[in-house]
């Protein structure tokens, strides 16, 4: 790979073409195109506001992406999971993550994890990275995460939904108020099982976490 000024990888050929329409957005340009190449990202979990999520960070041309989802697809998965699909149903997620996302852009340097966050593995994970995408279901997971971003003081985006609702949060540490302080313990509204869900919303606020 052709590298640039302090260190940092080229846009190809190829990038310009596939990146153009993007390029265009005003503020957008070739530099920050560039950074996005540059750059690293964690994604736990990749299911129904996950996917999106990594999906959309590797089509924008993200240059690492690290995804963290264990267990196998089930039946009910697919009614919100756009990586997966029918005839990977009792099959691992994390094949099936890496399979569907290096279709749509093979460039990406893709790291896949059949593992789910917890206090044993994030730290590893959240070091290895400029920023962290939160999506996981459960209460302990996120609070995991939040713990480990702010020992690393990485930047954090926060997306968690229930039924028609949504929340989105950009957490950076030192300088906004941080998972904890929002929720100092678990809400009592958290049953800790299954909650509902509704495909179209938790697409919704992936697409919105890869904005962010």
């Amino acid at each position: 790979m052709k590298r640039g000024g302090e260190g940092m990888v080229e846009l190809t050929p190829r990038d310009r073409e596939k990146y153009r329409r993007q390029m265009m957005i005003p503020g957008f340009g070739e530099e920050t195109q560039r950074r996005l190449k540059n750059s690293s990202a964690l994604v736990t979990r990749a299911g129904g506001l996950g996917g999106p999520v990594a999906l959309y960070l590797a089509m924008a041309g993200i240059g690492r992406l690290v995804v963290a989802h264990g267990g196998n697809v089930t039946w009910s998965n697919l009614n919100r999971q756009i990586l997966m699909s029918h005839d990977w149903v009792g099959k691992p997620r994390a094949d099936k993550i890496r399979e569907s996302i290096l279709s749509m852009n093979p460039d990406v340097d893709l790291t896949v994890i059949a593992e789910d966050p917890n206090d044993e593995n994030v730290d590893e994970w959240v070091a290895g990275v400029d920023i962290v995408c939160d999506c996981p279901p459960t209460f302990e997971e996120r609070f995991a995460l939040n713990r480990a971003i702010v020992r690393h003081r990485k930047p954090m985006i926060e997306a968690a939904m229930n039924s028609m609702e949504a929340h989105l949060t950009v957490i950076v540490p030192g300088e906004t108020p941080c998972l904890a302080c929002l929720y100092p313990g678990f809400p009592d509204w958290w049953s800790g099982t299954e909650f509902p869900v509704l495909g179209a919303v938790s697409g919704a606020l992936g697409c919105l976490a890869a904005i962010e």
